[in-house]
């Protein structure tokens, strides 16, 4: 008789001595580049085939950083000397090619996690890929406040005849040329967005659901960012944010005018305290002046050619493009932790939400941009390495290599 027991699947079980790092974005590449230079080896798993899929895949053409290259370097190498103050989109992408060769970063592509999830018997994490288990002492989570599109429910959307994208799908206004478009969300790349079809001979409405902040990029020639961190050496965050509104108001004029309202708390004591970041004008604000791109209210429907608005106008549109941003994917794949919230956010505020409990850390959820992420994989890899140097004082290489053998078998076995 044929045995009723199944054959056992085999299972690809790897174990790393150091660390694993989830997403190969900028926040990835600065964890494992510090861990490298405290001589801690990482294993960097990105489910995509390519370092930053987000910068390279899901970005416009015309993009470029928002804040002045020194707030956006990542650690331990800055941009080359000949960059501009703003880098493009492509200039960052060559930085961080460079920055990957710089610290000699191999990531493992298309190894998109399953799950996540940390055993207490082995005091060990489990990382499921599709064909790989992967097992450390420590996981460092960098996928990001960005990894996936947030698409709105919108009634009346699906009916709509012309397309319909998301801001990454959007490459360049060329394809909407002569065309009206609504673009339903603000923010900076909503306003970037509208600015880059109106080059290319769009007719863009742009969304006004909140109210939001909008500064010019820079005071007097300098980086209206950087002025705003010198400031808050010396004075209160509110007396700080009392004096860009002024300067804004000086310079742009009172938006709410133009149906921009601003937000009743600060644009820095905003920013902290939910992440909603000011809208920094490269040239939007004036085409709204001169009524290149509308300013509409929110939409109460989208029709078969266009939308209802809740103040009760009508228009036809040919295209709608989605700036409504992104958000976090942790919960879909981290398992039987309470360290991040359902909406894949570190519970604890910053400046401490880069370290959990057993072996778990975060970077790049700070809310800060990659000045934030710098802070954190700084913070991560000291920490790490002291444990990291602990280990090999009272082990032997042989002992590590031989308890690396034994806990890989035991990964396979849990």
């Amino acid at each position: 008789m044929p045995s009723s027991k199944q054959p056992q699947q085999q299972v690809n079980c790897v174990f790393h001595p150091g660390p694993i790092i989830v997403g190969a974005g900028p926040s990835g590449l600065a964890a494992a580049a510090c861990l490298h230079s405290s001589g801690v080896p990482s294993l960097l798993l990105e489910r995509a085939d390519c370092i930053a899929s987000l910068w390279q895949r899901r970005t416009y053409d015309r993009l470029k950083l928002h804040l002045p290259r020194q707030f956006c370097e990542l650690p331990l190498l800055n941009f080359p000397n000949f960059f501009p103050k703003y880098p493009t989109k492509h200039q960052f992408l060559s930085y961080m090619e460079d920055y990957v060769r710089h610290f000699s970063i191999e990531p493992r592509f298309k190894q998109a996690v399953l799950e996540a999830r940390y055993d207490a018997l082995t005091g060990l994490w489990r990382v499921q890929t599709r064909d790989v288990l992967y097992v450390s002492r420590w996981l460092v989570v960098a996928t990001g406040e960005n990894a996936e599109p947030v698409i709105p429910e919108i009634h009346g959307l699906q009916r709509f005849q012309g397309p319909v994208l998301h801001t990454s799908a959007y490459r360049s206004g060329s394809q909407f040329s002569k065309q009206k478009v609504l673009v339903i969300g603000c923010g900076n790349s909503g306003m970037e967005v509208s600015l880059d079809l109106c080059r290319h001979l769009a007719s863009p409405s742009i969304v006004v659901r909140n109210s939001v902040h909008i500064l010019p990029r820079e005071m007097w020639g300098v980086s209206t960012f950087s002025m705003a961190m010198v400031l808050l050496k010396w004075l209160p965050l509110k007396l700080v944010d009392k004096f860009l509104l002024v300067v804004a108001n000086l310079t742009l004029g009172d938006t709410a005018r133009l149906g921009l309202r601003r937000p009743k708390t600060g644009p820095i004591e905003l920013k902290n305290a939910t992440g909603k970041s000011p809208v920094l004008d490269v040239g939007a604000l004036s085409l709204i002046k001169s009524g290149k791109i509308q300013v509409v209210e929110g939409v109460k429907e989208i029709t078969e050619n266009g939308a209802k608005f809740c103040d009760g106008q009508e228009r036809e549109f040919d295209s709608i493009i989605l700036a409504t941003g992104y958000k976090s994917n942790v919960p879909t794949w981290l398992k039987g932790e309470d360290f991040f919230t359902k909406e894949g956010m570190p519970k604890t505020p910053f400046p401490h939400s880069w370290k959990g409990e057993n072996g778990l850390y975060a970077v790049g959820f700070t809310r800060r941009g990659l000045l934030g992420t710098s802070s954190d994989a700084v913070k991560i890899a000291k920490d790490i390495a002291d444990q990291w140097r602990k280990i090999n004082k009272r082990y032997s290489a042989k002992e590590i290599k031989l308890g690396s053998e034994i806990f890989g078998k035991i990964g396979e076995n849990i």
